[in-house]
């Protein structure tokens, strides 16, 4: 038995004493802390005040944001996994949640067990786009310019395990050819210097390249969803574009710690339905360039599901790279 199986077995029996007497005095009784792993202000701090929001609406008590930031998000993963399975601390983590069990090979917690899934929130599409003086007009060019020039061109990406590595690592895939990778202290520098035209190539979420799309400042070629997005009708997908196999969105997730009872994992699933089904907030989403997920999706049957599938996914991609964070 692993100190992961022996802590998961002991949180067990205290949970299922936990239960009735939370059920008694009525959940929740004093707020709850919605720990972000990144950094106040990015997209899934945004997503999660957003979130926090309309849940404390529904749940009659406030739901708190705290920024644990660091370590690619494994930090503030940890703090969740690691704390009372009470229902008063849950995760929201993006894709991440899938990658990490990969790109991280020594952790502290249970990458995959340390958690109770609650549900799906968002999927942020992702946009292939590069400096705006770039020798191709459409993504077949560019496709064709990437396999001839292959490490000649740089490919930015705003650090190891970020969303945008993650779907420069899908893309050197789907094209079978290999780029000069430039990790980043974060989107903006990296943003910065594709505006400048010092590096090549980015693929980044809509929350961050929408804004520059529109004002012309870079070349978008292709979005990674099956439909076209509609904050930006005139990129084409990458299966339109030529590329099948260039799928992938950067979803959103809220987690507790690993023997949270089910009534209040149950309770929290209700109220995340609740929230994503909010006028004013499906709108807040939408001017982001992003979508609350269908209603069967925010669920912690379809998210546990989901999330395991995306960790087979991902696995062998990162593996070829070879390009671990710890």
């Amino acid at each position: 038995m692993t100190q992961f199986t022996r802590r998961a077995a002991l949180a067990l029996p205290a949970a299922a004493l936990a239960a009735p007497a939370l059920a008694q005095q009525g959940y929740p009784s004093r707020p709850i802390t919605m720990i972000v792993p990144f950094a106040a202000g990015g997209p899934t701090d945004t997503v999660a005040r957003l979130l926090a929001t309309e849940m404390s609406k529904d749940l009659g008590g406030s739901v708190v944001v705290e920024n644990v930031g660091g370590a690619g998000g494994t930090l503030g993963a940890q703090r969740t996994a690691q704390a009372r399975p009470d229902g008063y601390n849950i995760l929201c983590h993006h894709i991440g949640m899938a990658t990490i069990p990969t790109l991280y090979r020594r952790l502290a917690y249970d990458s995959v067990n340390g958690f109770e899934t609650i549900g799906m929130i968002t999927e942020v599409p992702m946009t292939i786009i590069a400096r705006p003086n770039i020798q191709a007009s459409n993504l077949q060019e560019l496709v064709a310019l990437v396999r001839r020039q292959g490490t000649g061109l740089n490919l930015a990406n705003a650090g190891v395990g970020a969303a945008s590595h993650l779907c420069g690592l899908l893309f050197q895939t789907a094209v079978g050819a290999q780029m000069t990778t430039v990790p980043y202290r974060g989107t903006a520098p990296a943003m910065n210097d594709l505006v400048g035209g010092t590096v090549d190539l980015m693929c980044d979420q809509t929350t961050n390249t929408t804004e520059q799309i529109r004002a012309g400042t870079v070349r978008a070629f292709a979005v990674t969803t099956p439909q076209r997005v509609e904050s930006l009708p005139n990129i084409p997908t990458a299966a339109e574009a030529g590329l099948p196999n260039m799928e992938v969105s950067i979803w959103h997730g809220l987690y507790a710690p690993k023997g949270t009872p089910a009534e209040i994992v149950n309770r929290l699933s209700q109220s995340l339905q609740t929230a994503l089904k909010v006028p004013t907030l499906v709108q807040r989403f939408n001017d982001l360039g992003t979508s609350p997920v269908p209603q069967d999706r925010a669920t912690p049957a379809f998210h546990r599901t989901f999330w395991t599938q995306d960790i087979a996914r991902w696995r062998p991609i990162i593996q070829a790279a070879g390009t671990y964070a710890d």
